[in-house]
């Protein structure tokens, strides 16, 4: 985000450090040459409280430079005495400049270091010091490295580049107000800082100027410097201001701040040209006017910017919400409660869509076609008996008593029952009446003549029950193939994103071999199945009698020549009193005596029965056993255990059960610093939302 802030910027020893120390009421750490080498961030703030210094490392860059995740270290305990600072700062500078070295080691071991010695010259990370008290401004500001125009011998060409991209990173925010320092003893033109922040801010709207060390101006030449003071010289929106820190004698006396102020102020009341300068320009002067008007500034911008920065706050939430969701579920502190919780949900749904759901995709949805398949192929295999020679031309009728009784049309092409349909159009494709009767007599043995050996039906029903093996295959192959594929969906949908993966593999191999169990139990369910059916027996013996009974009249009207089997199978009482005399009147007449007739000497019949009375057939037994044959052939758990499987499997009873869930619900390394990562930073967010909605109350 862009925040607005203050950064504190000016070329190499141009003053910047006693511009922090007079502003903040702190000593920097002080050597030759280069001082800062890694920003210094200010957050100053009045309170009614003691005075304290917290101190902090801001890592935003790895060792070799490259960005890393944002990390905020406490770097030692509050420091209560102002003495202490120093020290700590410079502890916290060590740190930051030797990143592979613990932190905490540099708060108890400090040997001495040059910047040649140190792993980084200069680096991004930085130091961050929040300071409070009675005495203290509301201000906060940012110590940038000073920019640096050559190296010596032992440093890095580099550090240069380095240390303006450092600057700029900072400055080319448009939020962000840049404090130039500049130095009354070295030409103006000749000092960096000012041409990057007219390359940043050429309109001099977010720049306020500062001159330091104006009693090192050579004489005759103070009236260049008033020009700045005035806005004559390089004019500002916020203007130039002027401060006189104390020079490094009086730091090696250990003059204190209040000394330092005094100081300063009796310098320009006392001082030529600056004593004698218009009233107007007299409150560019001295370090207190200076942190009044920046303070000032900063609490303007923030002000103006904060609409903005509330609604980049709430993106950025909404944002990291966001990826937070995205988040496997975070490990619960039940591991073995968590673990059961999500077995028994896998487990209720599985029985769930095994019971079946209304669900365009379930289960029994999917089976459904690949189970009228198995009924057709089945159905195919019902024997087709021809009740009439072999050498006769015509077709078999559609049995009507079976229209109900099937899921399908029992009219295919041509008005044929599909049941009844050949599979190519060949005389051979039947099993002719003669060819029955035939088999029968030949396997006649010392039965009585009108009987024969029940082997003859035996023999046609083995044929199309060994027939039901290879549809039995395939129905249960299909089966378990969709089984197996809606169990590995359930599994991923409960277990996928459960620990680093681990679980869900595991449960995967638990559920397969479960599954193999049970369809290895189904086979041998399937093949016993099979077996009794080659041994012909019912106890379905109502069922059976009357389909016999039925197919026997069919057979028996197939082969009516005069066709009266078929007028009687086919008829149908008329619905009004006076009936066609060119459609039947004296056939429906004929039937009508008959069936009062045999009324009338106690035979209660239908119009059905009627084919019964016809004349015996010499073909009659090879009709008994066709239509027996036809009328045995018309008359003819996955969940359980699945949850005891896995508890077994995944050995969740016992000793060991918690460390075992606890294992399994452990997420992978990289989701948990993930999760770390953005909870550290939704915390942060929230906090500073928190604080934004005080600004508007």
């Amino acid at each position: 985000m862009d925040l607005p802030m203050i950064a504190v910027i000016g070329s190499q020893s141009a003053g910047k450090s006693s511009l922090i120390e007079s502003i903040s009421g702190i000593t920097l750490p002080r050597s030759a040459g280069t001082c800062t080498r890694c920003p210094t961030e200010c957050k100053l703030s009045r309170s009614e409280d003691s005075w304290k210094c917290l101190v902090k490392l801001h890592i935003t860059t790895g060792p070799s430079g490259q960005p890393c995740d944002v990390l905020t270290i406490p770097f030692g305990s509050p420091i209560t005495d102002k003495a202490d600072v120093e020290d700590r700062i410079r502890r916290a500078q060590r740190a930051i400049l030797n990143p592979s070295t613990e932190p905490q080691k540099f708060l108890y071991e400090l040997e001495d270091q040059t910047a040649e010695q140190a792993e980084l010259s200069f680096s991004k990370n930085c130091v961050s010091l929040s300071i409070s008290g009675k005495d203290v401004a509301d201000l906060s500001f940012v110590d940038l490295p000073g920019l640096i125009a050559s190296v010596g011998s032992a440093g890095k060409t580099g550090d240069i580049d380095l240390v303006k991209g450092l600057v700029t990173s900072y400055i080319e925010k448009p939020s962000c107000v840049i404090l130039l320092t500049v130095t009354c003893e070295t030409d103006f033109e000749n000092q960096g800082a000012h041409h990057l922040t007219k390359k940043h801010d050429p309109e001099g709207k977010r720049t306020v100027g500062v001159l330091t060390k104006p009693d090192r101006i050579p004489a005759g030449e103070e009236s260049m410097w008033l020009k700045f003071i005035r806005n004559e010289q390089e004019p500002l929106v916020n203007h130039w201001y002027c401060v006189k820190q104390p020079g490094s004698q009086m730091l090696k006396d250990g003059i204190s701040w209040a000394e330092a102020r005094k100081e300063e102020n009796n310098f320009f009341a006392l001082t030529q040209p600056w004593s004698s300068m218009e009233s107007q320009y007299q409150k560019f002067l001295r370090t207190s006017n200076l942190t009044e008007r920046l303070s000032t500034i900063l609490s303007e911008l923030i002000a103006k910017r904060l609409p903005d920065i509330h609604k980049e706050l709430y993106n950025i939430l909404r944002k990291t919400q966001d990826e937070m969701r995205k988040l496997p579920k975070a490990p619960s502190t039940d591991p073995v409660g968590e673990v059961w919780s999500i077995v028994g949900q896998f487990s209720k749904q599985l029985f769930q869509r095994l019971e079946g759901t209304p669900d365009q995709d379930g289960i029994l949805q999917t089976i459904r076609p690949h189970q009228e398949e198995f009924k057709r192929a089945v159905r195919e295999t019902a024997p087709r008996f021809i009740p009439w020679a072999k050498g006769e031309i015509r077709e078999l009728p559609a049995i009507d008593f079976l229209v109900n009784e099937e899921d399908e049309p029992q009219k295919s092409q041509e008005g044929v029952h599909p049941m009844l349909t050949p599979r190519s159009r060949t005389p051979q494709s039947g099993i002719y009446i003669e060819d029955v009767l035939h088999h029968a007599q030949r396997a006649r043995t010392r039965e009585l003549p009108d009987n024969y050996p029940f082997i003859v039906q035996e023999t046609y029903i083995k044929e199309f029950t060994e027939k039901w093996e290879t549809p039995s295959r395939i129905l249960f192959d299909e089966v378990y193939d969709i089984l197996k594929n809606d169990l590995s969906d359930l599994v991923h949908e409960h277990f996928e994103k459960m620990g680093r993966g681990g679980t869900l593999h595991s449960v995967l191999m638990i559920v397969n071999e479960h599954l193999d169990k049970v369809a290895k139990q189904a086979r041998e369910k399937i093949n016993w199945l099979l077996e009794l059916e080659k041994a012909p027996t019912t106890l379905n013996v109502h069922y059976y009698s009357d389909y016999k009974i039925k197919f026997l009249g069919y057979y028996k009207g197939c082969r009516d020549r005069e066709e009266l089997t078929t007028k009687l199978q086919n008829y149908r009482a008329p619905t009004t009193i006076h009936a066609n005399p060119h459609n039947g009147q004296a056939f429906h007449q004929g039937i009508q005596k008959a069936l009062t007739g045999l009324t009338e000497i106690g035979l209660s019949v239908q119009v059905g029965d009627l084919p019964k009375l016809l004349p015996v057939d010499p073909m009659e037994p090879a009709l008994l056993i066709m239509a027996g044959v036809r009328a045995y052939f018309q008359v003819r758990g996955l969940h359980k255990g699945m949850e005891q499987a896995l508890l077994d499997g995944l050995s969740l009873t016992g000793p060991d059960a918690y460390v075992r869930c606890q294992l399994m619900v452990q997420e992978h390394s990289s989701v948990a610093s993930k999760r770390t990562e953005l909870q550290k930073k939704l915390d942060r967010l929230n906090a500073a939302s928190l604080e934004l909605r005080k600004l508007f109350v």
